[in-house]
């Protein structure tokens, strides 16, 4: 039997632009028996509640029907992902998979476990279907298929159905398990060992197809693959790219006449893997709602550097505009580390001093209010003048605009509401302070040259808004703030080995007496919820970001 696996980059409810991605993807298979695709494939994953809309199922069924029109002149069965009408009692829809032959659709499976952790709130619009195997058998071999999160509760301690036992009971050869798994660091290890469980303990080979692509700041890093019970994965897709391929299943897989029986890894090293997802992320996103260039102000910090540097790795160094907007109080070495850093990128650098607006402004407020601003209004105020300045640039030129606050500063709010929150996306706030630096080291690394300098690289941290101003004045040294806010943020949700360094780290810090400083950070993070609700979407790369990812009050006794 021939399996086809295709992991696509859908956009959300552009049906017939994800059409046109399977219709592709059916020549890219020609010659196998099934072709699988990802969950709700039809429409992307998640449409929220884009499904409410009144002609959500309208829009998809004329997606289905040209399927079932494509499917007509062939003997290949597909696996679909859509949205069904719930013809029964509870929510009105289902996540549904459909095998579709000759134009017909064979089989109906309702997804049974319905996740509503993290980022997933599947409950909020579909029904779980009923607790029965969905069994098809095709080519000499008993199919067995599964949606996504039907596969990952093999120990029953989420649910109180295992899916996957059902499948084995039926007398299953094969179970197919299509999927959007959204992608974290850590997230393909975890599948593979999850799935290798799975397959052990049920005694059966499976087939895991997952989409790929960046839809908001959620992206899917595809890595498609099969698992045999003995050996473990055998054969994977590559990650965060779109890809099409073919194996043979007979009792085993194997590819081009040779037997899979070697374990496939498809770790990456962190930085290697913030690097991929950041720029799959923004070009997505940039591609997906219409804009080809951005714009980024140029402060010559760690952070505006990384942001440049992947912009233009992402979009092209012709699509990347960065602003320097020296003030009274900033450097000359951050005004000429930025010229060097867009000299060595290839992107316009253009400047806009700010220094006489502020006066401006200070004037102004000193003149109406009878009182002059205090050195706090003063720092935000240059911080929101940058802000405007950048998005006048934006809204002029037509270029969405990139803020820059990474992990760290955004949990404790070390950053101006309406200044250098100003902005369309974030692609470095789900990175901490020190993997800013990690990543910017890799970064130059992969490119085999100096292109972020080391003088931005190597300079104490500081937002240049007072006179000598350095970060460390208002907060602890970043490798013990980002111990401290990893424990607090993610705690259990990071991998074991952060985890535990996290644990260890601040419980020296306890046993040194340092127990005011881990209450002032966690009296920071309390206080800037506000901030972080009105910032803009953020690319996720951790398993807890701020966005649906932690949702938490502002208003509340912390």
């Amino acid at each position: 039997m021939k399996i086809a696996l295709a992991q696509l980059n859908y956009k959300l409810c552009d049906f017939a632009g994800n059409v046109a991605l399977m219709e592709a993807a059916l020549a890219q298979a020609a010659g196998a028996d099934l072709l699988v695709f990802s969950e709700l494939c039809l429409s992307g994953y998640y449409p929220q509640d884009m499904v409410e809309e009144p002609d959500f199922l309208a829009r998809q069924q004329g997606a289905l029907e040209q399927m079932l029109a494509l499917s007509r002149h062939s003997d290949m069965a597909l696996v679909i992902g859509a949205v069904t009408r719930n013809e029964g009692v509870g929510k009105p829809l289902h996540n549904s998979l459909l095998l579709i032959r000759r134009g017909e659709v064979l089989l109906r499976y309702h997804k049974q476990l319905l996740p509503t952790y993290n980022i997933f709130d599947e409950r909020r619009h579909f029904e779980p279907g009923p607790a029965q195997p969905a069994v098809f058998e095709l080519a000499g071999q008993r199919l067995g298929f599964l949606i996504c999160e039907d596969a990952w509760n093999s120990q029953g301690q989420d649910y109180a159905l295992d899916p996957v036992q059902a499948l084995a009971e039926a007398g299953v050869d094969l179970i197919v398990s299509i999927n959007a798994s959204p992608s974290n660091v850590g997230k393909a290890v975890q599948r593979h060992a999850l799935f290798s469980g799975v397959a052990r303990q049920c005694g059966l080979p499976m087939v895991y197809v997952n989409q790929v692509g960046a839809n908001d700041q959620i992206v899917f890093d595809g890595g498609s693959f099969a698992v045999d019970p003995r050996h473990g994965v055998v054969a994977a897709l590559p990650l965060f790219e779109p890809a099409v391929a073919q194996l043979v299943f007979d009792g085993g897989f194997s590819q081009n006449g040779q037997a899979l029986t070697e374990a496939v890894q498809l770790d990456l090293a962190d930085s290697e893997f913030y690097y991929r997802q950041i720029v799959l992320g923004l070009r997505d996103y940039a591609a997906k709602i219409g804009f080809t260039q951005v714009v980024i102000g140029s402060s010559g910090g760690i952070d505006s550097a990384l942001t440049l540097a992947l912009a233009a790795d992402a979009l092209g160094a012709d699509n990347v505009v960065g602003i320097t907007m020296p003030s009274q109080y900033s450097s000359t070495g951050s005004v000429g580390d930025s010229v060097t850093l867009c000299r060595n990128l290839g992107v316009r650098l253009l400047e806009h001093p700010i220094a006489e607006l502020v006066a401006i402004y200070r004037q102004g407020f000193t003149g109406n209010f009878a009182t002059s601003p205090s050195r706090l209004t003063v720092e935000n105020l240059q911080a929101r003048i940058r802000g405007t300045i950048l998005m006048e640039y934006s809204n002029h030129f037509g270029h969405l605009l990139l803020t820059t606050g990474n992990k760290s500063e955004i949990s404790v709010g070390y950053c101006t509401l309406y200044g250098d929150t100003n902005g369309g996306l974030n692609i470095i706030g789900d990175l901490y302070k020190t993997e800013v630096f990690a990543l910017a080291r890799h970064y130059n690394q992969r490119h085999g040259r100096e292109l972020i300098p080391q003088a931005i690289i190597d300079k104490e941290p500081s937002a240049e808004l007072s006179e000598g101003q350095k970060d460390s004045d208002s907060l602890p040294p970043y490798p013990v703030l980002d111990e401290i806010l990893k424990l607090h943020i993610e705690g259990r949700r990071l991998r074991d080995a952060e985890y535990a360094a996290a644990q260890d780290f601040v419980h020296a810090m306890q046993l040194r007496g340092e127990q005011a400083t881990i209450d002032r950070v966690l009296s920071l993070i309390a206080k800037s919820e506000f901030k972080r609700r009105q910032a803009p979407p953020i690319i996720r790369l951790r398993n807890r970001a701020f966005g649906n990812g932690r949702q938490m009050p502002i208003a509340a006794q912390y």
